[in-house]
C-alpha cells in the first residue's frame, strides 16, 4: 500500500525568495513593449489553446511566476484542472486534447527546446495541417514571446503565488 505524505499548505503563499529586481519598473520601455508584442501575437487565437501553449512552455522552461498566472488565467477561463495537470504528461494523456491542440502543443515544444535542434519538418508540417498560415504566424509570435517572458520570469526570480486573474497582460 503506498501512502502519501501530504505537505502542509499555506495561505499567505510566501515566497521562499523575493524577486532579484524590479526589472518591469526598472526598464519600464521593454515591459511595455513585451505587453504590446503579447498582445499582437494572441489576435486570431482561441485562448484556451493560447493557456495551453503559454502553460507547457512555461514547464519546460520552469517559470514557476508564469505557471502560477496562466494556470489561474486558464481556470479561470474555464478550462479544467485535469487538462491542465496531464498537460506536463501530455504525450501520455494525448485524449485530453483535440489534434489541433495537440499540434500547438508539440510545436511549443518544438519552439521551446531549441537545443534539440530546429523545429522538425514534421511537427511543423502538422502544425500547418491545423492552423491557417497567419493563425500559425501567431502561434510561433505567441510561443516565442511566452518564452521571452519565461526568462525574464526564471532570470529575475519572480515569486509564484500573488497573481490573479486580469492583473497582468501576458
Amino acid at each position: 500500500m503506498t501512502t502519501h505524505t501530504h505537505h502542509p499548505v499555506t495561505t499567505d503563499n510566501a515566497p521562499e525568495h523575493p524577486a532579484r529586481l524590479q526589472w518591469a519598473q526598472l526598464a519600464p520601455d521593454v515591459y511595455k513593449a513585451m505587453v504590446r508584442l503579447d498582445v499582437a501575437a494572441r489576435k486570431g487565437l482561441d485562448p484556451t489553446l493560447l493557456e495551453l501553449v503559454k502553460i507547457r512552455a512555461s514547464q519546460l522552461n520552469h517559470c514557476a511566476f508564469c505557471l502560477d498566472m496562466h494556470a489561474k488565467d486558464a481556470l479561470a477561463a474555464g478550462e479544467s484542472v485535469e487538462r491542465i495537470v496531464q498537460l506536463s504528461a501530455w504525450e501520455e494523456s494525448q485524449h485530453f486534447y483535440t489534434e489541433k491542440e495537440l499540434a500547438a502543443i508539440r510545436l511549443t515544444e518544438a519552439v521551446t527546446v531549441l537545443t534539440d535542434g530546429f523545429v522538425p519538418d514534421e511537427v511543423y508540417a502538422e502544425a500547418a495541417e491545423h492552423f491557417e498560415e497567419a493563425e500559425l504566424a501567431h502561434l510561433v509570435a505567441a510561443i516565442t514571446t511566452i518564452n521571452a517572458w519565461n526568462r525574464f520570469g526564471v532570470t529575475f526570480r519572480l515569486p509564484p503565488g500573488h497573481y490573479t486573474p486580469g492583473d497582468i497582460t501576458h
